[in-house]
């Protein structure tokens, strides 16, 4: 299923409404307006905040650009928010990147560079549906029976998030590069966040990066800025993201697929703190905590060659790794709980519980897309719920026969389980490795039926190109041909 980006612009000048309404709307965004920032929280109230970025004058009557980027920041975390600025205010748009804005765009626009800012807002936006997590809760949440439930603004009494615990409470205030690795939905972003905002630098900037969302091209630019007239487009100098996480945390999300080529620069940026902009002569000095995540397995990475070692190693000071939440299905009840109350109040429903049953089936799952997915189906189980509680008769045919895709959609694909039972074997093992090697066999029919065409054969299978990117490198599809 494609989607069409949403975008909502805010300006109080009704000419530059209109004319970058026009302008993005022939690019293939849907294009909503507002006039201020009063108008912009009211549009994103109604909508519930599903907009992939917004675009907002820094300088308007009531609200201005920074009011609204704080409240968005606070109401819907995580929404990309590009400053539109005059250059006399270019300062104040750092500064605002500092606290959260995406980027910022000077006037009078230019707009290649305008459609390149949007177009790579609105790639991380699309991208972090793969890694959506719960909302932090406080440091130590206490549920209604008294009992703490979970720590860092993360839910879970588990032993496994317990170990996360005690990583992090050691760890959290120094300077110490930390690697945080575990399967996509499983909080890896909510770690680093954890480690800014517990350690001393937390009144300094949190700068994230999603390495997957930025063109190989762009990258450099991105994270060490550049000069102006350095390439095609660059109209004025910028800061790139260590710049401006000076003093603060830089977090660099999918670290995996940043190219050879800029792990060699990067390797220089962490060893030295120091690098040179795009185009630009003056070395700059910068003091920065580094906090990395990955859903790959970098050490095989290394040796397959396509990962420096010393940059690896760099990176590895602190290996934390995220249970997936398969390994810790005791939290089950207490996520759904949490999630429970955080969709009442954005839906308005008043679903209070599920059924014992249903529960249990949400425990027997083996949630290949961990938080993230299991966030899916609870919003969508309370959205068309009827009453106060949910019963197992409503839950996904996934849930209820307890796999991972729902019989049938290997679309004719049989899968024989060639297992002696006799030993002692988990039950959890076997169904992950059967779900693995029937999502393997459905992944390979579609592509036969693409002649190899990667992008009909994701439409084909309903998900997104990324996703069946990282599942035919986890299968080695690409080596296979």
């Amino acid at each position: 299923m494609t989607i069409t980006p949403r975008l909502l612009i805010v300006d109080d000048e009704p000419n530059m409404r209109t004319v970058l309404q026009g302008l993005l709307a022939r690019e293939g965004y849907a294009v909503a307006t507002a006039e201020d920032g009063m108008s912009a929280l009211a549009y994103l109230d109604r909508v519930g905040g599903d907009v992939h970025a917004i675009l907002s004058d820094l300088r308007m009557p009531g609200i201005d650009g920074m009011q609204l980027l704080a409240e968005v920041g606070v109401r819907y975390p995580g929404r990309p928010v590009i400053i539109l600025t005059a250059h006399g205010t270019v300062d104040t748009a750092v500064e605002a990147m500092k606290v959260g804005a995406f980027d910022f765009v000077t006037k009078p626009l230019n707009a290649d560079e305008l459609r390149a800012v949007v177009r790579k807002a609105v790639n991380t936006a699309l991208a972090d549906l793969d890694s959506i997590e719960p909302s932090p809760a406080p440091p130590d949440a206490v549920g209604s029976e008294g009992g703490a439930i979970g720590r860092f603004g993360m839910i879970g009494r588990s032993k496994p998030m317990v170990d996360v615990y005690s990583v992090l409470q050691k760890v959290a205030d120094t300077p110490t590069t930390v690697l945080v690795t575990g399967e996509s939905g499983t909080g890896k972003e909510l770690v680093a966040q954890a480690l800014h905002e517990h350690s001393s630098r937390r009144a300094r900037p949190f700068i994230r990066v999603n390495c997957a969302a930025i063109p190989q091209t762009l990258i450099e630019s991105e994270l060490f800025g550049h000069e102006k007239g350095a390439f095609t487009g660059a109209i004025a100098s910028k800061p790139g993201r260590f710049e401006l996480a000076d003093k603060g945390t830089l977090f660099l999300d999918e670290i995996g697929e940043i190219s050879p080529e800029m792990q060699v620069k990067l390797l220089r940026a962490i060893q030295e703190s120091a690098f040179e902009r795009v185009g630009g002569l003056k070395t700059i000095k910068v003091d920065v905590r580094l906090v990395a995540a990955t859903n790959r397995n970098l050490a095989v990475e290394v040796e397959e060659g396509r990962f420096r070692e010393d940059l690896f190693y760099r990176l590895n000071v602190v290996p934390l790794h995220l249970p997936p939440l398969r390994d810790r299905t005791s939290d089950i009840p207490l996520l759904v709980t949490f999630m429970l109350q955080r969709f009442n109040g954005r839906l308005k429903r008043n679903v209070k519980r599920l059924t014992p049953e249903a529960i249990a089936a949400f425990e027997n799952y083996v949630w290949p897309g961990n938080i993230r997915e299991m966030e899916n189906v609870l919003e969508r189980l309370v959205l068309f719920s009827e009453g106060e509680e949910i019963g197992v008769d409503i839950l996904p045919e996934e849930l209820r026969s307890g796999g991972s895709l729902p019989a049938g959609a290997g679309g004719g694909t049989s899968t024989r389980l060639d297992r002696d039972l006799t030993g002692r074997v988990s039950m959890k093992d076997l169904v992950r490795e059967t779900t693995a090697q029937l999502e393997k066999e459905i992944i390979v029919q579609a592509l036969d039926q693409t002649s190899g065409n990667v992008t009909r054969a994701a439409q084909l299978l309903m998900i997104s190109r990324k996703s069946l990117q990282n599942k035919m490198k986890e299968f080695n599809l690409r080596e296979e041909g």
